[in-house]
């Protein structure tokens, strides 16, 4: 059944039709990948920045990308380019995915998602902001 309001319980279908939760542990089972996986988002995002600035050859970059290299097209990429595509590609499919989950409207996915993100900010983000 198909919800359009949060609901609490240990029934769910998570993403995919094979990933359904009908006991206790398979749904805490469950709770914890979804906040493993939230966290992990986190940490990819600090990977794909870090990668992203320290192959970055001049600061105009950084500080205007979108007015850096206007109108300047290359026929070929450079390997750091594509290797941080990937990486953001990588990064925006977990983000869609964390997505879905959420859009399962059940009240533990969601806060162990949150959670999850809130704790991976927490522990790969936060000490750069001081």
């Amino acid at each position: 059944m198909m919800h359009v309001t949060i609901y609490w319980g240990k029934k769910v279908t998570l993403l995919f039709h094979w990933w359904k939760t009908r006991t206790w542990m398979s749904y805490l089972i469950t709770l914890l990948a979804c906040f493993l996986f939230s966290a992990f988002h986190q940490y990819m995002e600090v990977r794909r920045i870090r990668f992203k600035y320290s192959t970055s050859s001049n600061s105009s970059t950084i500080a205007a990308p979108l007015l850096s290299k206007l109108g300047h097209c290359r026929r070929f990429f450079h390997p750091a380019q594509l290797a941080t595509s990937l990486l953001f590609g990588a990064h925006s499919a977990m983000g869609y995915l964390l997505m879905l989950a959420i859009m399962s409207c059940n009240g533990g996915v969601i806060l162990a998602i949150v959670l999850g993100l809130s704790f991976g900010y927490l522990v790969f983000r936060s000490h750069g902001d001081q």
